[in-house]
């Protein structure tokens, strides 16, 4: 590479040789090689600050390249710096919302605490009743012990008066005239008694006692209670239109109130249980119990036929008191768990029952003909009679309505008042006597516990039963068990619903989901009667064929 260098510019030494070589003795030679080395070491020198100037240009270029290397790790480090801030902003966002979420729970726990003060008194409350309900108690223990006092106290009487029984029993047999004769004998029986018990026998007439009327622990209570008003002025706008609250609160009343919380998360208005399935209710409400979700079900089919019936206006509370009345108290837990209210009841199936855990035969009979009854009284709360009241000899239409207890005093007062207190927890009512037609005098007597080698005793059951029960009846009763293939009906007898073969899942699919046959008691009762005991009354038929019965 060749420069234009101004010599004289960057050296002035050459210019002051020129100068000085006018009046200098050197030759023209001599200059000329000396500028000759000159030059060469100017080349020399430019040579080397080319090659400085090379090198000075690839470090330039070293450091524009280290310059954008830093210019992009300064770009990313900006960029980490901007989430770092974003993540710092969103955390302290997150700590705001935490500091409101910890003051709000810092509230709930004030009110939590407030109510569980409530609670405490509440608790307090209850235990002074709870000792109030012991002392009740004890005063019914004591009550009980003065009971069976006076029990022994009979028993021992009896046992005077037994002979006397007896022999007149046995001159009832042989003589023409048993009737009048016997009844001459319990006459003077109950004469004996009166004055051994230390009553006077005289003027009985003019302050006699007379036993009847309903037990006071026993009445209906209805759903319509004085609380609910509210519901019945619900009742005038369809059931789809209520609002969730309405519905909420109507399931309150309805007895089903542990679903609310639930319910009032899931439910809008009414018309979302209407369009509703038993799965959904089973998933949105958890509602578990196949009986819950029966009774929901009935009652919504009723607000969308807007049909109203009798049995409706009995709730779950009334059906506990009425399985009392029938002799199953022992049934009142799982009735109550299930809310089994007066619907409920018109519509029970043997599944229903097998949920339920009744699994006895004799059980199964006794609720069928109870729901009979209470069909042919239009499920009227106070049909069943619990005292005995002015009648001497009860027709057979007023014994279908007597009461567990009622057939117990009816013992006592056939002189078999020993053997009455096993008929608690049977199942045996009016209803069951009467319509029954397995049901027999040797049915009632293995219930009573009476020994088979007392057969004079048994032939006195047998001969009051018949003539409780009426002559038609009796009849019937001993055709029904000289046919072929009676069973005879049995208090270990057990219940177990039908197994299904292959052939028969098809018909599964086209059953109708209010099906009459699947009823316990069918619902068409229009051959019942109050007044004469009908006999499709009988609990006879198609009932026990989709049943298989077996004895333990």
């Amino acid at each position: 590479m060749e420069y234009d260098i101004d010599f004289y510019k960057h050296f002035a030494w050459l210019r002051k040789v020129n100068l000085h070589s006018p009046g200098s003795s050197e030759s023209y030679q001599e200059r000329l090689s000396r500028l000759e080395g000159d030059k060469e070491s100017l080349i020399l020198q430019v040579s080397v600050l080319t090659d400085q100037v090379e090198a000075q240009g690839v470090k330039i270029n070293d450091l524009e390249s280290s310059l954008v290397e830093h210019q992009h790790k300064l770009n990313s480090t900006e960029e980490m710096l901007q989430q770092e801030l974003l993540h710092r902003t969103s955390l302290e966002s997150q700590k705001l919302s935490l500091k409101g979420e910890v003051s709000y729970l810092k509230l709930k726990l004030a009110d939590m605490e407030g109510k569980q003060n409530h609670g405490t008194e509440r608790q307090h409350k209850a235990e002074s009743l709870i000792k109030e309900l012991r002392i009740l108690k004890d005063k019914v223990e004591h009550l009980e012990d003065q009971k069976i006092q006076y029990e022994k106290k009979l028993k021992a009487t009896k046992v005077k008066l037994s002979f006397d029984f007896h022999t007149c029993t046995v001159y009832a047999e042989n003589e023409t005239r048993s009737k009048n004769l016997l009844t001459h004998c319990l006459t003077l029986c109950r004469l004996r008694r009166t004055q051994s018990g230390g009553f006077q026998g005289a003027d009985s007439d003019a302050g006699q006692f007379r036993r009847g009327g309903l037990r006071a622990t026993a009445g209906p209570r209805l759903t319509r209670t004085p609380e609910s008003h509210d519901s019945e002025r619900d009742m005038n706008i369809p059931f789809s239109q209520w609002t969730k609250e309405q519905v909420c609160g109507w399931l309150e009343d309805y007895g089903l109130g542990q679903y609310v919380s639930l319910t009032r998360q899931w439910v809008e208005n009414g018309q979302t249980l209407l369009s509703a399935t038993p799965q959904d209710f089973e998933k949105e409400m958890g509602m578990k119990h196949p009986l819950h979700r029966k009774k929901l079900q009935l009652a919504l089919r009723a607000f969308t036929t807007k049909v109203i019936e009798k049995s409706s206006e009995l709730d779950h509370i009334w059906v506990t008191r009425w399985l009392d009345d029938i002799g199953l108290p022992q049934y009142k837990d799982q009735f109550h768990e299930a809310r089994v209210d007066g619907r409920m009841i018109q519509y029970l199936t043997v599944n229903d029952l097998l949920t339920l855990k009744v699994t006895s035969q004799l059980h199964h009979l006794s609720i069928k003909c109870a729901i009979h009854v209470l069909h042919a009284n239009k499920f009227n709360p106070n049909c069943l009679r619990r005292r005995p009241g002015e009648e001497k000899q009860p027709s057979p239409s007023e014994v279908v309505q007597w009461s567990n207890h009622r057939v117990m005093e009816w013992l006592r007062a056939v002189d078999l008042a020993e053997y009455a207190p096993n008929l608690r927890g049977s199942g045996v009512h009016g209803g069951l006597v009467i319509l029954e037609p397995r049901f027999s005098s040797e049915t009632l007597a293995l219930l009573l516990n009476i020994p088979p080698q007392k057969t004079l005793l048994r032939r006195h059951l047998a001969t009051a039963f018949s003539a409780l029960v009426g002559t038609q009846a009796t009849q019937e009763k001993r055709e029904y068990g000289n046919a072929t293939g009676h069973v005879p009906l049995t208090t270990t007898a057990k219940v177990k619903p039908k197994k299904l073969g292959f052939t028969q899942f098809s018909h599964l699919r086209k059953r109708k989901p209010d099906d009459a046959a699947d009823y316990i008691c069918p619902i068409d009762s229009g051959a019942l009667t109050v007044n004469g005991v009908s006999r499709s009354l009988h609990p006879r038929g198609n009932w026990l064929d989709g049943l298989q019965m077996f004895c333990v």
